[in-house]
């Protein structure tokens, strides 16, 4: 890997309401969150590109029961959207009912907004993408 963009430092930007990702230098593939090797070709040659946060909802399910950490944040959506840029990532949905979320959701464009989700009782690197609806 050329450049150095752990899964730490992925979340970290997060924070910063940033969204990277590792460009191939062999193929061109983007991949994000980072991986040791790129998704398309095997090449470990990358570099740190900055996302959009822009993109389509791909799938979604709205969480009635959650794992320990979201304990009382119920219910609430996650979505996996295909970004401008070409990879899919796992986040939020800030902006959209989960006892009303209906198939229309699928295909949606919405866009990062990471300002909604920091939560001071988490470890800086515990974040995931929040996305709001455009209009």
């Amino acid at each position: 890997m050329g450049d150095k963009l752990g899964v730490k430092e992925y979340r970290l930007a997060l924070r910063e309401n940033k969204l990277q990702g590792l460009k191939c230098k062999a193929c061109g593939f983007v991949t994000a969150p980072p991986r040791l090797a790129c998704r398309h070709c095997g090449a470990t040659d990358s570099e740190i590109v900055q996302l959009s946060g822009k993109g389509k909802i791909a799938t979604f399910t709205s969480i009635f029961i959650p794992p320990e950490s979201h304990r009382g944040q119920t219910p609430y959506l996650v979505v996996v959207v295909e970004l401008a840029e070409g990879p899919w990532i796992m986040g939020n949905i800030q902006g959209a009912d989960p006892n009303k979320a209906t198939l229309d959701l699928i295909g949606k464009s919405v866009h990062m907004d990471n300002n909604l989700i920091p939560d001071d009782k988490k470890p800086p690197e515990d974040i995931s993408p929040m996305f709001v609806l455009d209009s």
